[in-house]
């Protein structure tokens, strides 16, 4: 079946991992569809095919908020904040706005000397000691689910992962 997710988990940092569900190659055209105005409807299908079914199988001893990296709206719609709040279930709550890039330098094609060299400057809404997942479209070189992670860490958050759609290395 096209578009059945297959899950994928690779170490970003130690003992740290980002789990997605699609070779980034098998999707790109789906992804791409973020920059236009029919994207909200393609992130849907996808979310629920994915991040959804995930929710479902997930359990854990205490709540988890699902965080989105950086769910500002383009083109009418935040493809992270889609995602993200398809994992709500009995386990996991979603909020929007609290993970928000302050630069907007565009990331897209860039190596990973170019991202350290130009970080987003992420900004967290008042969020402490909670246990948390981060959540963002695609995984390239880690470095925005990094900083993303140290930001949360920086007010006592715990980060148990990170949950992508696509990954760009398998």
């Amino acid at each position: 079946m096209y578009l059945k997710p297959s899950f994928h988990k690779r170490e970003i940092e130690e003992n740290f991992y980002n789990y997605s569900f699609y070779a980034l190659s098998d999707i790109e055209e789906l992804i791409n569809s973020k920059y236009y105005f029919y994207g909200d409807k393609v992130y849907n299908i996808l979310a629920k095919l994915s991040f959804e079914k995930f929710a479902r199988n997930f359990t854990f001893d205490e709540k988890v908020l699902a965080v989105a990296i950086d769910d500002h709206t383009r083109h009418d719609f935040s493809h992270t904040s889609i995602l993200t709040r398809h994992l709500k279930s009995n386990y996991i709550q979603t909020k929007s706005n609290i993970l928000k890039a302050q630069s907007k330098v565009k990331y897209a094609g860039k190596d990973l000397n170019f991202r350290k060299n130009n970080p987003r400057n992420f900004k967290l809404a008042n969020i402490y000691n909670k246990t948390t997942i981060l959540c963002d479209d695609l995984i390239t070189t880690g470095a925005t689910i990094i900083e993303g992670k140290k930001v949360l860490k920086n007010k006592n958050n715990q980060v148990l992962f990170s949950l992508t759609l696509a990954d760009a290395k398998i």
